[in-house]
């Protein structure tokens, strides 16, 4: 392994889910640099309670269920049955509970303080319910973001929206933001 490889030791069905994700043709996959964080942020909070918000192929479901202890719970929301069914078929862990349902119906069902890690990988949790994922956040919660450096598949207009999200969060006075040019570029905010 070289410096600043860190594709090393990926989860076990990460070969086989991105084999499926790359002939389903889905072209908004997470990234091994995203994935090697996402596992390592799960590992610092033992006996957490972890939600994503856009399962996709489970590509980066994988990375984060790599990195719980054994005590430790994910929930992985996704609104379509297509591409969750692929996580679903390769990720089979008591610790993993799949939601297929719209992300923002799941938020706005949860008590506030629920979770010690959000990855917001979907427009729900994002773009869209911002306040509402933020309150779910428990005291020193991390809440987690990709894709903020410019990408070929940003639909028109997106750039205003990522930055309009990267104010908002540098601007809340209950989060300490870091901003990184890894992987997509990453956020990850800590309720303080």
């Amino acid at each position: 392994m070289t410096f600043g490889d860190n594709a090393h030791a990926p989860p076990a069905a990460w070969d086989a889910i991105q084999a499926r994700t790359a002939a389903l043709g889905f072209d908004m996959p997470s990234e091994a640099g995203t994935g090697a964080l996402l596992r390592l942020l799960a590992a610092s909070k033992p006996g957490g309670r972890m939600l994503e918000l856009g399962t996709g192929t489970g590509l980066a479901t994988a990375w984060l269920l790599h990195g719980l202890d054994a005590s430790a719970r994910l929930t992985s929301v996704d609104i379509d049955p297509v591409v969750q069914d692929v996580a679903r078929e390769h990720l089979k862990d008591e610790r993993l509970r799949f939601v297929l349902a719209d992300g923002l119906d799941y938020v706005r069902a949860q008590p506030p303080g629920s979770f010690d890690l959000i990855f917001a990988d979907a427009w729900p949790g994002k773009y869209e319910g911002l306040d509402e994922t933020l309150a779910l956040l428990r005291r020193g919660g991390l809440y987690v973001v990709d894709d903020m450096l410019p990408q070929s598949n940003w639909p028109e207009g997106h750039p205003a929206r990522v930055d309009v999200l990267v104010e908002r969060l540098a601007s809340d006075p209950d989060l300490t933001v870091a901003n990184l040019a890894w992987a997509s570029g990453l956020i990850i905010a800590a309720r303080r």
